[in-house]
């Protein structure tokens, strides 16, 4: 079947990013319409190399024959629409982070729990997990299988894109004006603390326990994707790069694994590009990986502190893998095995 789209969000980071995903898969843009806040309606936003779409007001938009709606407005926006969109009979795949802990939507990585998704017919929304924690959960899942993992401990080094435009801007303005020599101006709205040369350690609000949500989300996240049995620590930091996630993952299993069978099972997993070579230049960094589908493993060593324990770093591009492309592959899986029976 040829899947009616609709873009929620269009005007920002990650909607421009699905629009591009969509049109690199072959998605006519006749089957495409952008959407996003009366602001910005009428302003027109590239799809592919020669086609452009105007963007329709979310508001006032009727969702009768859409099959798919790729929603990535924030939180508010989408407890509001997503459920029109869904009764109108359009199936939501929602980027944003108000429906993921919802019992009755799934939250879905498609390298990790594809079978989630046919509980989609509950709501008629599916829930793309955050950018954090999608990329780690794909490197997880081929461990997990090999030798259960009992703990994980994770510090993230997230760029500030993850906080949209304004965050890219905020670094951009705030690098400029160092080398400037400008004198102060207020450049600091997005982050709590100034973002160029500094790493903060604070993303979203704090929590009674001392934890930012982000750091909530990933813990709970991995519950729901991967196994409830999972304990997992993060620390989530935000530093000076424009695109792509890094994290610093430490794992304890059930039982002993050695590095190299780690590396095997990563190398034959769906998703993974394992980069591993013990020398100058032999792992991957986000400034490589920008603008790439997989999540990148490097630096894969046993660790001799802990029973059965082996460390990780793995990145990938947050705005694609860890959000547009997961909701795009999403939307294939949804297409291919549900919808297209049922046509």
């Amino acid at each position: 079947m040829s899947a009616k789209y609709a873009v929620v969000g269009a005007t920002g980071n990650v909607g421009r990013e699905i629009l591009q995903i969509l049109a690199d898969k072959g998605v006519s843009a006749k089957d495409v319409t952008a959407l996003a806040s009366s602001r910005s309606m009428g302003v027109e936003v590239s799809y592919g190399e020669d086609d452009v779409l105007k963007v329709g007001n979310l508001a006032d938009f009727d969702f009768k024959g859409t099959n798919i709606v790729l929603s990535s407005p924030g939180a508010k926006v989408s407890a509001e629409h997503s459920p029109r969109a869904a009764k109108a009979g359009a199936i939501v795949i929602d980027n944003t982070s108000f429906w993921r802990m919802d019992p009755d939507v799934p939250l879905v990585v498609p390298e990790v729990n594809p079978q989630a998704i046919a509980d989609y017919r509950k709501k008629g929304i599916i829930a793309n997990p955050n950018c954090s924690t999608i990329q780690m959960v794909v490197a997880l899942k081929p461990l997990h299988d090999l030798a259960r993992i009992k703990r994980v401990v994770v510090s993230t080094y997230q760029s500030v894109s993850g906080a949209g435009k304004a965050g890219m801007d905020e670094l951009f303005s705030q690098t400029r004006g160092i080398f400037l020599n400008e004198p102060e101006r207020k450049y600091q709205e997005t982050f709590t603390k100034a973002i160029a040369f500094n790493v903060i350690p604070h993303i979203d609000v704090f929590m009674d326990d001392g934890s930012t949500k982000e750091e909530w989300k990933m813990v709970v996240e991995t519950k729901k994707i991967l196994d409830p049995k999972i304990k997992v620590n993060a620390t989530c930091v935000r530093v000076p790069v424009f695109i792509g996630h890094a994290e610093s993952i430490n794992i304890e299993f059930e039982r002993s694994i050695t590095d190299e069978e780690a590396r095997n099972a990563l190398r034959n997993a769906p998703g993974v590009v394992v980069i591993d070579h013990r020398a100058n230049e032999g792992y991957a960094t986000p400034a490589e990986i920008a603008g790439e589908d997989p999540v990148y493993v490097s630096r894969i060593r046993q660790d001799p502190t802990v029973e059965n324990g082996i460390s990780l770093w793995v990145v990938a591009d947050n705005l694609r893998k860890g959000a547009a492309l997961n909701a795009v592959q999403i939307a294939e899986l949804l297409t291919r095995d549900y919808l297209e029976k049922a046509a």
